[in-house]
């Protein structure tokens, strides 16, 4: 594809909040690898390079400070990080000439909107979550309908939206009124040799069970539209019937101190940990070593937890629900799934998936021939096409 575009994302490597930052960073990537020339601009930290090149990108930051966690006081955080979007944009607009830019989710909308209109180019967004999912449709009182605003306003200004499953086109069309055919679906890709353990894997087992004990895998936000606390509800009957079951939590969010306490009113404390934040590496290692993985969301636009798991090696257990039914098919072919919030079912999912052997090598075999059909270089070129149907005019001339 001819021409050069301007990516807008709150987070990119090193910075990583969540999965958004990796999704762009091999966006990114594999559209350079395919003939267009990107520039990133996002945010960055005092030991951050102003601009740097990687792997063919070219990466803009602007300074900001850490977030608060407070969300009152997050709200004009992203609206002071987004005039320093603009500002920064403005200046690289002078040295280059954008064809289009393509914002990431509601956190840069209101940047990549004025830029759009100030080089009178086009504007595609991707949303990769929406507040009125993450909030069970609880979305009538501030600040959740502040950003539920900036969402739907986002969604209609942008010439062309992108959404990771068939879910997240319904559920965008039907809460923010938008037309179906005005949206592309995209699923998020993957590359399984990113996914390199770094660790001693018998030594990292050991540390957490025995080697005829069972490790179930959960990983993510710790925040309620997660589920964990599903899966926390289903353990103490999984631990009665299969002995030796033991658990790993790993990730941080706010609703760590309710799943902490629910442990322990369970009964479940001596039986698992909970690890915090962990970088990719680890988790990597982790997907290697548990004998389970089980994600059980109730909001998941896609799933790139299970996509991962899958990839490595680990067989799965998802909620029926979301994006997570198109990453996991019906059928019980590559993964099984349960009735989403339906804990008891859960258990009965995990205690199957733990004494049935025959049945983790046959999912985990489908699996890995599964996770191949989500190509990076499959989701650069789809959206190299919603790029080229906003701007089919632009001359090789064009690229810098």
């Amino acid at each position: 594809m001819a021409g050069r575009v301007l990516i807008l994302s709150w987070e990119y490597p090193p910075v990583i909040e969540g999965g958004l930052a990796r999704h762009v960073r091999k966006l990114a990537e594999e559209l350079v690898a395919q003939g267009t020339s990107v520039d990133v601009l996002t945010r960055g930290r005092d030991e951050s390079p102003a601009s740097e090149h990687q792997h063919g990108v070219t990466v803009h930051r602007v300074c900001e400070p850490r977030f608060p966690q407070d969300l009152d006081r997050f709200l004009g955080w992203v609206e002071r990080m987004n005039e320093d979007m603009l500002a920064a944009g403005r200046t690289l607009a002078e040295d280059h000439t954008y064809d289009l830019v393509h914002g990431h989710d509601w956190l840069v909308a209101h940047a990549s909107a004025a830029l759009s209109d100030l080089l009178e180019i086009p504007y595609v967004t991707t949303i990769h979550a929406t507040e009125h999912g993450r909030h069970q449709g609880w979305v009538d009182k501030p600040p959740q309908s502040n950003i539920h605003a900036i969402e739907r306003w986002m969604a209609h200004r942008a010439d062309s939206v992108i959404t990771c499953s068939h879910y997240m086109r319904g559920h965008a069309a039907d809460i923010y009124g938008l037309d179906e055919r005005r949206v592309t679906v995209i699923p998020n890709g993957i590359d399984p040799s990113d996914l390199r353990p770094v660790d001693d894997l018998d030594a990292l087992r050991l540390k957490f069970a025995q080697p005829e004990e069972k490790l179930v895998l959960l990983v993510g936000r710790l925040v309620y539209e997660k589920g964990f606390q599903l899966a926390f509800d289903a353990l103490p009957e999984v631990i009665d019937k299969v002995p030796g079951v033991r658990f790993l939590v790993a990730g941080s969010g706010t609703h760590e101190g309710k799943l902490k306490a629910q442990a322990e009113r369970l009964g479940l404390s001596d039986h698992g940990v909970f690890l915090g934040w962990i970088g990719d590496d680890a988790l990597h290692s982790l997907y290697r070593i548990a004998d389970l993985c089980v994600v059980p969301s109730l909001y998941e636009p896609f799933g790139l937890v299970a996509l991962e798991a899958m990839a490595s090696g680990c067989p799965c257990i998802v909620a029926d629900t979301g994006g997570l039914r198109e990453v996991v098919p019906a059928g019980e072919r590559v993964g099984l799934r349960f009735n989403g919030g339906d804990a008891e079912h859960l258990g009965v999912m995990i205690e199957r998936l733990l004494v049935d052997e025959q049945l983790r090598d046959r999912l985990v075999t489908e699996a890995s021939e599964h996770v191949l059909s989500f190509d990076w270089s499959d989701v650069a070129q789809r959206t190299s096409t919603v790029y080229q149907d906003l701007m089919p005019s632009v001359e090789p001339s064009r690229r810098e």
